[in-house]
């Protein structure tokens, strides 16, 4: 099948590197401009951000399909594709190549219809810890606007209204060196960061939930410590990535962190959370278009514990959700797509696309609706 094909064509791209990115990227503009498909790149950071349209420019109504080509680092045979039952295993199959593929296919499957403009935008930095010159912001800025926005991160075909923010901190941990012979006249900085650590998990944050998420996630990325084997290490960095709730002020947590008498917090980064209004007519004829094409596995909608690109369409004013096929692991050893899900997403798109007009048609002659 097409969706399978192009999946496993896309996952033997090592995309964790530039180098895979820039060759995955002009294989995906030559497979669109075989489909007489028009792509174009622009560039961010010397990495190629690919946009394509189709249907009329005047159309009056734009879907944005939004798409990442970019992965975490994997193991060289997480890069050879292979098929398990009904599972696809390779990186980026489900975080986000197989989705990738389906877009790809949708596009081409709109390619002759009239009512509707569809553009696509696939970017290579949705995993990368930049904080600015983004190519999600990148596109907004060159023009890439619409009415509605769907990135196919992974959702197991519900559709994501929401998505965490992301406050990174390195925080410098404090001790007292000695010999390593005699460490109890020293104190370990490694040890200590790893109960500041501990200390952050227990902070009143934590334990906050609302109604699409049960807590906020705390991981421990990264430990940077010690200079010498045979010295008591006084110094530690530890990078914290905690994905808090839309509901959070991502200062107040800071403040938190900051009031440990132990914790240094020397640089952040964040990312503002994404929520877009659930009863919206999008998202209402997105949810109806998946819902035939999934088994009658979606449950309406759902939020998702990793940050979302969908957040520049959002400060653009243009709603956006994530929206993506059954599977699971992703970052993980073992990360696989259903194969079955992909058709049944490449159909969900299309049908979106199809019915669309019709469904705000229909939310305009409403009397009192937003649209009318």
């Amino acid at each position: 099948m097409e969706e399978r094909a192009l999946t496993e064509e896309l996952i033997g791209y090592d995309t964790s590197t530039p180098e895979g990115i820039r060759l995955c990227a002009g294989f995906v503009k030559g497979w669109l401009e075989a489909r007489d498909i028009v792509a174009r790149q622009i560039g961010v950071r010397d990495l190629p951000v690919t946009v394509a349209d189709v249907g009329p420019s005047e159309a009056p109504h734009t879907v944005l399909l939004h798409g990442h080509l970019d992965v975490v680092p994997g193991r060289p045979e997480q890069f050879r594709p292979r098929l398990d039952g009904d599972r696809l295993y390779g990186r980026g199959a489900y975080d986000m190549k197989g989705a990738l593929a389906c877009l790809m296919l949708a596009l081409a499957d709109l390619r002759d219809q009239e009512r509707i403009r569809v553009r696509l935008g696939i970017v290579p930095d949705e995993e990368s810890e930049e904080e600015a010159d983004r190519a999600g912001d990148r596109l907004v800025e060159t023009g890439f606007l619409g009415d509605f926005a769907i990135t196919g991160e992974p959702t197991d075909m519900h559709v994501g209204v929401a998505a965490k923010g992301v406050l990174a901190m390195r925080i410098q941990v404090s001790g007292r060196a000695a010999h390593g012979a005699t460490p109890w006249l020293g104190e370990n900085a490694i040890l200590r960061a790893h109960e500041v650590f501990r200390e952050i998990e227990s902070l009143p944050f934590a334990a906050q939930s609302s109604e699409l998420f049960d807590r906020p996630s705390i991981n421990l990325g990264r430990i940077l410590g010690g200079d010498a084997l045979n010295k008591v290490p006084d110094t530690c960095f530890i990078d914290v990535d905690v994905r808090y709730l839309p509901e959070q002020d991502p200062d107040a947590i800071l403040a938190e962190v900051r009031e440990l008498p132990e914790a240094r917090v020397i640089s952040t980064f964040s990312r503002p959370p994404a929520l877009v209004d659930p009863d919206s007519v999008y998202v209402r004829a997105l949810r109806a278009a998946a819902a035939p094409h999934s088994d009658g596995q979606v449950r309406g909608v759902v939020g998702r514990d990793g940050a979302s690109d969908a957040v520049s369409f959002l400060r653009a004013g243009v709603p956006a959700v994530e929206f993506g096929p059954l599977g699971d692991g992703h970052h993980g050893p073992d990360e696989w797509v259903s194969v079955p899900s992909l058709l049944g997403y490449r159909r969900s798109i299309v049908d979106f696309c199809d019915q669309l007009p019709g469904a705000l048609a229909a939310e305009s002659a409403v009397p009192g609706s937003a649209e009318d």
